[in-house]
């Protein structure tokens, strides 16, 4: 049988893709992070169901639960919040899977940057101003940066950077980031982007580190730093240009 990774999307339980929605619906078993997916997602699993909560689980008994499954003949729903491509530990997982000769699939999800765009209502891509958008995360004692990935080598590029991971090291970004973008530079900070309880905190770099913490926010959020996010003065793309050629249509 299968495993499916499964994008939950960023909070919001309508926010899961038609596709996902559907194959969780026919997975006799299901893994998800109990801190992280919207329980009403749950749902949507077959009643009978075997729902496994992994939030106090290491990767073994991860694995186990999922090899389990296999050999018991039922396909797996394997529930990440957000979309697996970025920052979901899907990739250690699926060596292990290859391990135990395991077959799995993965079904996109709605990324919380996407979300976090969505609720500051702004395009992360302007022409002229930004078109290019970068995702990464700060160090941490438990995993550390490649070489060349620390934001004051990233800060270089001045595009707009994504921070996941990294709300309760506010400071550390902007210190980092200060001298390639400046006090002035839009920032903007989205705390459980998509769900009831969403906060939007918009600012500069100079201040978005005291709004986070007269705020709280402390994680499941995403920091956004790049001139895009206070863009209003922009050429309008080539897109939808009265002036480019388009193929006659009736």
């Amino acid at each position: 049988m299968t495993v499916y990774f499964i994008g939950a999307g960023p909070g919001a339980a309508d926010l899961i893709t038609v596709r996902g929605a559907r194959t969780l619906a026919r997975c006799r078993v299901c893994l998800y992070a109990g801190s992280l997916v919207p329980r009403e997602l749950l749902a949507e699993c077959p009643p009978d169901a075997r729902l496994v909560d992994t939030a106090r689980l290491n990767l073994d008994q991860i694995t186990d639960e999922l090899v389990r499954a296999h050999r018991a003949g039922e396909d797996v729903a394997r529930l990440h919040s957000g979309d697996p491509s970025v920052f979901s530990a899907v990739a250690e997982q699926m060596r292990r899977l290859d391990a135990h000769g395991v077959p799995y699939e993965v079904i996109p999800g709605v990324p919380a940057f996407a979300a976090a765009a969505a609720a500051l209502g702004r395009e992360l891509t302007v022409p002229t101003v930004g078109q290019t958008v970068v995702l990464t995360r700060v160090a941490q004692q438990a995993t550390l940066m490649p070489d060349g990935e620390d934001l004051a080598t990233l800060g270089r590029s001045r595009a707009l950077i994504v921070l996941h991971l990294a709300a309760r090291y506010v400071d550390r970004v902007v210190a980092e980031l200060l001298p390639h973008y400046g006090a002035d530079c839009p920032a903007a900070v989205v705390a459980r982007a998509s769900r009831p309880d969403e906060l939007v905190l918009r600012g500069t770099l100079g201040d978005i580190a005291d709004r986070v913490k007269e705020a709280g926010v402390v994680r499941t959020a995403v920091i956004m730093v790049g001139r895009t996010l206070g863009a209003e003065q922009f050429r309008d793309s080539h897109l939808y240009s009265a002036r480019r050629e388009r193929p006659w249509s009736p």
